[in-house]
C-alpha cells in the first residue's frame, strides 16, 4: 500500500465531502462523494448523479476520475469515497473496474463516513486478478 502523507489524506477528505454535498441522488437518497489524487499531485472530486433511468446512474467514484481525465491526468495515486452511511461504502463492481485502468494495484482506496470511520484497501485487494489493460496488449 502506497504511503500517503495524513495531510494529504485529510485534503482528499473534506474534497470527497464537498463531492457528497453536491450529489445528485433524488431517488435514492443516498448521496456519494468521491476524491482522487492524481499522480501529479493535483486533487480531483466527483460525486453521484442519478437519472430517472437508473441504469444510467453515474457513481461519484467514476465521475472524480472522469473529472481528472478531462483535466488531462490519467494516473492515480489514490481514491477516498465519502457517505453518511453507518456502513462504510466500497467502491461498487463497476467502479472498482475502472480504478483499475487508473491506479496500480498497490494505490490505497479509502472509505469515510461521516463519523470518521475509515475503511483502507489496495486497488487489489478490491479486486484481485483484475482485467486489465495489460491483458489486452499482451497476446
Amino acid at each position: 500500500m502506497l504511503n500517503i502523507e495524513d495531510k494529504t489524506i485529510l485534503a482528499l477528505v473534506d474534497a470527497a465531502k464537498d463531492g457528497f454535498e453536491k450529489a445528485y441522488a433524488p431517488y435514492s437518497n443516498f448521496h456519494v462523494g468521491a476524491a482522487a489524487l492524481t499522480a501529479s499531485g493535483k486533487i480531483v472530486k466527483g460525486c453521484n448523479v442519478e437519472n430517472a433511468s437508473y441504469g444510467l446512474t453515474v457513481c461519484a467514484e467514476r465521475n472524480c476520475l472522469a473529472q481528472g481525465v478531462i483535466g488531462g491526468e490519467q494516473a492515480f495515486s489514490a481514491l477516498v469515497v465519502y457517505t453518511n452511511q453507518e456502513k462504510l461504502t466500497p467502491p461498487c463492481g463497476a467502479c472498482r473496474q475502472v480504478i483499475v485502468e487508473f491506479l496500480a494495484p498497490d494505490a490505497t482506496v479509502i472509505a469515510v463516513n461521516h463519523n470518521n470511520d475509515k475503511q483502507q484497501w489496495t486497488v487489489n485487494e478490491l479486486l484481485p486478478d483484475a482485467f486489465t489493460p495489460k491483458d489486452l496488449l499482451e497476446k
